[in-house]
């Protein structure tokens, strides 16, 4: 090839580079503009949700928020807990730091700057985030939002007037720990704590995995069970920390081996559909933790094969399921068949175990509505409350469905979830019998 070709085809690449660049930054633009127009619409949102109810109480005022944003919700296929929270972090950004969105609009930052100077902005009060971000608008626009994000931290510490002591012991009222589910049959358990503490806890976690470890090479050679243990150290730091939480004291068992280990120590009610075909063994596919995530079979057949409460639901009449009654307390053969038939809150989109939900009355039984099965139906509280205080409504056609009606009219169908067979398990100590 020639220096001339080389060359043109050296500039045809260069070129082409250029238009994917060009392409890009087209894209940005827009995208910004689309995202920032989104931000807005969410955030007059709340602020439509605040006039209605601006001389109302505090209820009437969440009552009317949360009906907006199951509206929105509705429009945008999202659960409303996601809007709600959307529009809350909307405001946040479009009201309290409208110089940074000025500044993402023209393209000198871009959102991951805007997500870092709110992030860091809202720990100092109000009066100082207009201050804050005129100075970390300024040093955004030299780097990337990951490099920033440490800086303005710091910047904020420095320029809040209360001290380190007072925020962090304000913060560490909000110590929690939440249920992440993941894929697979696995999830996450986060704790959030105070550093010192939870430094501590992982050390402890492991200081004991190393032990259990160091105790495994000792002894693989003498004792076959310990040879093929092959936790890594991560493996083991989580299985004590079960242990530790379940059973009160660590063990050195492989909890895979369901005879032993914190399934054994398992003490909680909860609500698993369970095929017949997985839990006969002949399929092994995964079985639904009601609104939670799936669950492996074998955890699923050892939680059915160690309790001593075994009923099996069917929706027909020959089971003797009570289908009506005069009273308005729902009777328990009634209330676990419609744990079975439910699965979980039955307004649109939400997940919440049936378990952990109330029997509503779908035509109030204050007004008129019979304890019956085509009239009740699990919501949470959250639907519980919105139904009762906010212009959304529902009714029950058959086969359980029911039509959610919005306060624009919309109408959203939530359909009975798939018939399965169902067991309310409350798991029981190792060596019962199984009832089967």
């Amino acid at each position: 090839m020639t220096d001339a070709a080389e060359t043109a085809g050296g500039e045809s690449y260069l070129a082409a580079i250029a238009g994917v660049v060009a392409d890009v930054e087209d894209v940005e633009r827009r995208m910004a503009a689309v995202q920032i127009a989104q931000l807005r619409t969410l955030a007059a949102a709340g602020r439509l949700a605040e006039a209605q109810s601006a001389d109302a109480n505090v209820l009437l005022h969440d009552m009317a928020l949360r009906s907006i944003a199951a509206e929105v919700a509705g429009a945008m296929r999202m659960t409303d807990r996601t809007v709600q929270r959307r529009i809350g972090e909307a405001r946040v950004t479009i009201e309290g730091f409208p110089a940074a969105v000025a500044a993402w609009e023209t393209g000198r930052i871009v959102r991951g700057h805007v997500t870092a100077i709110v992030d860091a902005g809202v720990s100092l009060p109000a009066e100082m985030w207009a201050d804050f971000e005129a100075v970390a608008i300024e040093r955004c626009e030299r780097d990337t939002p990951n490099r920033v994000r440490g800086e303005l931290e710091i910047l904020a510490h420095r320029m809040n007037p209360r001290s380190f002591a007072e925020r962090h012991e304000e913060a560490a009222a909000g110590r929690c720990v939440r249920l992440v589910p993941g894929r697979e049959g696995m999830s996450d358990l986060i704790a959030t704590l105070p550093t010192v503490i939870a430094e501590g806890i992982h050390d402890r976690l492991t200081q004991q995995a190393r032990a259990i470890i160091d105790t495994r090479a000792e002894r693989s050679v003498s004792s076959e069970a310990v040879a093929s243990d092959a936790r890594s150290t991560d493996q083991v730091r989580a299985d004590v920390f079960a242990d530790l939480l379940l059973a009160g004291t660590p063990a050195l068992d492989d909890t895979r081996d369901t005879t032993a280990g914190p399934l054994g120590a398992i003490r909680a009610r909860i609500q698993v559909l369970v095929p017949a075909a997985t839990l006969t063994g002949a399929d092994h596919g995964p079985c639904d933790l009601a609104g939670r995530s799936p669950i492996d079979p074998a955890t699923a057949r050892a939680l059915a094969g160690s309790t001593h409460i075994w009923e099996r639901l069917f929706h027909d009449p020959t089971t003797g399921v009570t289908v009506a009654t005069d009273s308005y307390r729902v009777p328990s053969g009634m209330r676990r068949f419609l744990q079975a038939r439910d699965q979980h809150c039955r307004f649109p989109g939400c997940r919440v175990a049936a378990i952990r939900c109330e029997v509503d009355h779908t035509h109030d039984h204050a007004l008129g509505g019979r304890t019956e099965l085509s009239n009740l139906a699990h919501l949470c509280q959250r639907h519980h409350s919105m139904k009762q205080f906010t212009a959304w409504r529902v009714r029950q056609l058959s086969g359980g469905v029911l039509e959610w009606t919005s306060p624009l009219g919309r109408a959203y169908r939530e359909d009975a979830p798939t018939p399965a067979v169902a067991f309310t398990l409350a798991a029981t100590p190792p060596g019962d019998p199984a009832p089967f």
